[in-house]
Order: structure tokens, then sequence, then C-alpha cells
């Protein structure tokens, strides 16, 4: 086994990027409700804890908490600004609201005292905060390592292994942070350095082979990244119990359903077609709400799954290819739901299958992409963009049309094409009809026709991004090209906002 750290989940955005970067440092690590016992982190075994982020402020009666006595287990424990505040005022610290919150990149100022945390730096260096609770006052045996112009930005207690950040290390946007994690890992906690995702593959190979014995598994293969490389990992699992079977529910990309069977029907597997285009959409016909598209999409999809399974005969298990990220955004004990993912909330409760096989629920998409190398994928299928289950249904606002789907169609490839001229392109980019009109001119004629617009983003992780800084020169021949080629477009607009505040996808 692993050695492993907790990543002990008290509601902050970042809880999976903490985990991830523990990941990428060869670490392995689970995220954990922050509510975990004392107990049961002992029977964990982890070699140290670290303690997220979260909305709350810790003084309030009704604000979520950790099991106190996992402070006097002996094991490293780090906090990370919610995490670092809730330490503090449960070990006797004082927390009081900041006179003036820190938001974005603020400068932190190393203290004289050396800390393991810093490895010895001694010059400030630039951390996104994000709060406006400080601690007021340490706890007893506590010292101040860093600090900002209005708040203590690190503490430690080096005799009961405690360290504390109010910035967040975990993302790019702290200078060093990386190292700060590596150092609580290798420094504090004594990591071996021991995960390695060639040990998932066999892990989970022994794990399927059990589970699933010599019955059959029916896969939903989407042809995007996950549920491809879902569909080498149980091939390479179950050869000849593996059924793959792609819906085409009418909301894939220009020519793109084509495009998944011409690569899949040549692999050893079985793959089937199954072209649903018009019974998804007389589903949704009605239905503006982006939530209660996702749920009825997921559920049709299973309905369709079903259908398959009775035509192929004793089909006992269901797969897909859910991954962490869409596990973390549909909700947790303490996280907001940001958007049901189809594969995870628009599961109906009653499945016809004995079980649901997802042996990618624990990676992110980074380990992902390097699992779907590791077994031998084409690059061009594993660097795939991501492509939402739910497929353009959530990139046109409101309610659906085969007209719509066939306008953002056309000018998505567009879009797709000029980008794909360029050198640098971003990590994701597409179009999103939006549910507004406005008026223009065309020849001589008044005309009052859709708002296109375009979103593109820059990220290393999917959890966080931020807008692409398109030239104007690209911006101006894909705008001329989408108004001209496409019918019933008279703006079109870009989208520069990040992640957080806002999601990769509109709906």
């Amino acid at each position: 086994m692993n050695q492993l750290v907790l990543v002990l989940d008290f509601g902050g955005q970042y809880k999976e990027l903490i985990a991830g970067v523990v990941r990428s440092l060869s670490v392995y690590s689970e995220i954990k409700a922050g509510s975990i016992s004392s107990d049961e982190i002992k029977q964990l075994n982890p070699i140290g804890i670290i303690l997220t982020g979260g909305p709350n402020s810790v003084y309030l009666p009704d604000s979520p908490k950790c099991d106190s006595p996992l402070f006097e287990l002996g094991i490293p424990v780090l906090g990370i600004c919610y995490g670092m505040q809730m330490m503090c005022h449960e070990l006797g610290g004082e927390v009081l609201p900041g006179k003036c919150g820190e938001y974005g990149n603020v400068l932190v100022k190393p203290g004289n005292i050396p800390s393991k945390l810093f490895g010895g730096i001694n010059k400030p260096f630039d951390a996104l905060m994000s709060h406006k609770d400080v601690v007021n006052r340490l706890p007893e045996g506590f010292v101040i390592t860093a600090s900002t112009e209005n708040c203590i930005a690190a503490c430690e207690n080096t005799a009961k292994k405690l360290y504390g950040v109010q910035f967040h290390p975990e993302t790019k946007h702290t200078a060093g942070g990386k190292e700060t994690i590596r150092r609580f890992l290798y420094d504090i906690c004594a990591a071996a350095g021991d995960y390695k995702l060639d040990d998932y593959i066999e892990r989970q190979i022994k794990s399927i082979r059990h589970r699933v014995g010599k019955s059959k598994v029916l896969l939903a293969l989407s042809g995007g990244v996950d549920s491809s490389v879902c569909a080498a990992l149980l091939s390479r699992a179950i050869p000849n119990q593996l059924s793959c079977v792609f819906v085409d529910h009418g909301f894939m990309r220009q020519n793109e359903g084509d495009e998944i069977e011409e690569i899949f029907a040549k692999r050893d597997l079985q793959f089937i077609r199954v072209n649903a285009g018009k019974r998804f959409l007389a589903k949704l016909k009605g239905v503006t709400e982006p939530e209660q598209k996702r749920k009825i999409i997921g559920g049709e999809f299973i309905r369709v799954f079903e259908e398959e399974a009775k035509k192929l005969g004793n089909i006992s298990f269901f797969a897909q290819g859910t991954i962490y990220p869409d596990i973390v955004e549909s909700g947790g004990e303490h996280g907001a739901t940001i958007k049901s993912h189809h594969n995870v909330g628009g599961l109906p409760e009653s499945l016809s299958f004995t079980d649901v096989i997802e042996p990618l629920s624990g990676l992110f998409k980074d380990e992902v992409r390097m699992l779907g190398k590791k077994l031998g994928l084409l690059s061009s299928l594993v660097k795939r963009q991501p492509f939402p289950g739910p497929g353009l249904a959530i990139r046109v606002m409101g309610e659906l049309t085969e007209e719509k789907l066939e306008l953002v169609r056309k000018a998505d490839a567009i879009l797709r094409e000029e980008l794909n001229r360029i050198r640098r392109r971003p990590s994701q980019y597409f179009i999103v009809l939006t549910n507004t009109l406005t008026v223009g001119v065309k020849g001589d004629d008044r005309t009052y026709n859709n708002v296109i617009a375009i979103r593109a983003v820059n990220t290393d992780d999917f959890m966080t991004c931020e807008y692409s800084p398109l030239s104007h020169k690209v911006l101006s021949r894909i705008s001329s090209r989408i108004t001209n080629e496409v019918n019933d477009v008279s703006r079109v607009v870009y989208d520069i906002t990040s992640k957080p505040p806002a999601t990769v996808e509109w709906e």
C-alpha cells in the first residue's frame, strides 16, 4: 500500500487541486469529509493531514469543524486558509473579522524564525489570498513564520508538527507554492514518494477482475478522453467481456459521431452505435433550466444503455468514465453543487445492473491523460479537448431545437478550424449560443438575430482556468466568418471570465 496524505474537506474550492498537487509530487492523497473522526484517521494511518480552505467563519457555532483530537495524534498537519484559522481557533487562539479582506495576489514576508515549510526562504513572495477573517492571537506554542500587512500569513508549532498558511500554496498564483507543499510532504511528513500511476493501473486491473469475474460489462463510451481511457483500462483487465455503447444523443459537434465510430470500430472490442438524437430532443422539449437538462440527459442515457444491455443479454455491470472532478463539482458534505455531471447527478436510483464500475473515479484529468498514454492510446485521442457528456445541449442557452444545434455546430466548426491554425492554442475552446437576440444590419436590411459567445481558456488542471488572451486579429477573423457563413447570427462576443468566479461551461 502507498503512503497516504489525507485532505480534509471544509468546503474549499481548491480541495481537489490540493489533492492533485500532492499526487503530482508522487504521494498518494485522498479527500475525506472534514468531520472524519480521529479514530478513523488512525485506522487510515496517514503520514500527513491537510486541512482545506472553506467559505465559513470558524467562530460561528454552525461552522464546520474537525475532530480536535486529531491535533494530538502526532501526525503532521498543514492548515490552509480556513484550515489554519480552524486549527488556531480549536487550539485556543483567536480568529476575528479582519479590518479589510485580502483577495488575489498579496505580498507575503517570511519572518526571522527558520521554518521547514519555507526551506530557508527569507525573501518576500506573491501568494494567492482569499479571506476576510484573520488569526488575531496564536494558540500557545505557536510562532509566526510569515505575515502580510494585514494578517498572520503562516504559523507553526514544530513540537506538535502543526503548520498553517493563510495563503493558497496549491495554486500556481502563489510563487513557490508547490515547493511549499513538497517541503511539507518530504521534509516534515518524511514521504517516500511511492505513488506511481503504474501502481494504480495494476491495482485497478486486480480490483476489476475480482469484482467482475466472468460477467460481462457494458461501457458508456462518449469518445471523450475519460470514457476512452476507461475503455482501454477495462479491455486490458477483462478482454472479450466488454461491450462499448456509443449513444449519439444528437448533441455532438460537427461530424463527431462519425469520427468516434471510425476510431473505435477498429479496436479490439465490441462497438455499438445508437442514434438517438430525436429521442433525446423530444425529452428536452420545453426545458430551459440547465440542471434539469443534465438530469434528463443522464436519466435517458441510462434508459438507452439498459435497452442495449437487454439486447446483448447477460450484462451484469455498467461502466462509465467518471473522474474525481465530476464527483467534487456535483457536491459534497460541505461543498456546494456547482453543476451535476450527467454521470453523477443524473443517475437514477434503480439500475438494472448488478453494480456500477468507475475505475477512474479517483483520478484527476491530468492523471487520466497520463494513464491513457501508459495504456497505449493515440496521443490525438488522449489530448482531445474535453467535451461535456450532455454535449451541445448545455452550450445552447434556453430551450433546445434542431435549428439552434445546427447553428452552434457550424459556428463551433469555424472556431475550431481557425484556432487549429494558430501555434499556441488554448486548453479548451468552444461556442455558446446565448439566449439573446440583438439588432444588426446585413446589406441594407435590419436584422434581429442571435448572439454567439466564444469561450477559450487556459488551464493545467481543468479545476481552475484563466481566459485565453486571443489576439484581436484572430478574434476578428473568427467573428467575420461566423457572421458571414452562419445564418441568423448578428453578433459575436468573447467571454473573458476566469474560473473562479465562472465555470468553464456556461451551464
